[in-house]
């Protein structure tokens, strides 16, 4: 199941930085996920200062 990210995101970039398949960019208010290339390894949530990244 892929992660996505949830609005408390403040667009820090540490979730971006963590990914080891570069799937996450930084969307308009907030980064994206690119679900279809997400492994669900969970560096995203591991590393994001405020809890953003969430398991779909």
């Amino acid at each position: 199941m892929a992660y996505k990210i949830t609005d408390e995101c403040i667009s820090c970039g540490a979730c971006a930085d963590a990914c080891p398949v570069a799937c996450i960019s930084e969307g308009g208010d907030k980064y994206v996920i690119n679900a279809d290339e997400c492994i669900s390894c969970g560096n995203c949530a591991e590393n994001c200062p405020v809890g953003a990244p969430v398991e779909e």
